[in-house]
């Protein structure tokens, strides 16, 4: 797989709640307790305001507009300024899928989306340096996600057998698609990986580490493979991702590492060698630095 869709593989949803949402008159909800979650929506009727925790200036979202929360901070939605917000947990069911949630009679904004709920012990490490939001407005862009979001709209709207089902593949498609595009429109300047995977130098050589982890590295390789002199990769890598390639290089490691310890009976001699590691102690330290917890923490083997 190319590195975007292993990084979201190694995410691995637990579960996901796809709805919509119709909203009428002046109106305000609250969503907390976000952490562990990614947030997919597209706004298909009408507009609101956007507030995240932590971010000085609400954000307009119009019809034909989507947006993608991946840091798990909490947020608001709101017809307009000044209103006092409901908490989304008294008008959103607990694990509601499919259907349609309706707020003072619908009729003004309409959204459809997922919630996507993620390992949080990975999801630190591989949605870091993302931004609270990613806003996804250019025309073109929301022509790309036009069909799946309106495939869920049918979906949410006239549940038929399998409709559930469909409408969890189709927030995924959503997902997707609305990060290609947030990291096709990335400003200049901005840092980590997400961002990295834009620059195709950046990109062969993040493919290359993923394609082949256990191979023994050096940054004269991957420079090599991304077409650019030692000295050159090196500081862009560093500038793009904000790390060296042999930290990118390790982080990758021990995530594929904690993904077979916690669902293959596999060693942790074996997984270690599987991943270029020749010797156990160098594996466990390097492991227990990046994920905070030693192998034997995860594994189901010996």
């Amino acid at each position: 797989m190319d590195p975007l869709s292993e990084i979201l593989s190694l995410l691995r949803p637990k579960s996901y709640v796809s709805a919509g949402f119709d909203a009428g008159g002046d109106w305000a909800v609250r969503f907390d307790d976000q952490q562990g979650y990614i947030k997919c929506y597209a706004i298909t009727r009408g507009g609101c305001w956007l507030t995240v925790d932590g971010l000085a200036d609400p954000l307009r979202l119009e019809a034909g507009e989507s947006f993608v929360m991946p840091s798990g901070r909490s947020f608001t939605l709101a017809s307009g300024s000044g209103l006092t917000p409901v908490a989304a947990r008294d008008i959103f069911p607990p694990a509601r899928d499919g259907g349609v949630v309706r707020l003072g009679g619908g009729g003004g904004m309409y959204l459809v989306g997922a919630r996507f709920a993620v390992d949080g012990a990975r999801a630190g490490l591989l949605l870091a340096g993302l931004p609270p939001v990613l806003h996804v407005h250019a025309p073109a862009d929301r022509e790309a996600l036009r069909w799946s979001v309106e495939r869920m709209i049918g979906e949410l709207h006239d549940p038929r057998p399998g409709s559930q089902l469909i409408a969890r593949h189709l927030a995924h498609m959503m997902l997707v698609q609305a990060l290609r595009l947030c990291m096709a429109r990335a400003a200049p300047g901005r840092i980590g990986w997400f961002f990295a995977l834009a620059d195709p130098r950046m990109a062969a050589a993040i493919g290359a580490m993923h394609a082949d982890p256990a191979r023994r590295w050096t940054v004269q390789d991957l420079a090599t493979t991304a077409g650019m002199s030692r000295s050159a990769f090196a500081a862009r890598f560093r500038d793009t991702t904000g790390e060296a390639p042999m930290a990118y290089l390790t982080r990758w490691r021990m995530l594929l590492a904690a993904d077979r310890l916690e669902t293959t009976r596999d060693p942790v001699s074996v997984v270690a060698a599987e991943l270029g590691y020749w010797s156990d102690s160098a594996f466990s330290t390097a492991f227990k630095r990046v994920m905070g917890r030693p192998p034997r923490a995860w594994s189901g083997g010996t």
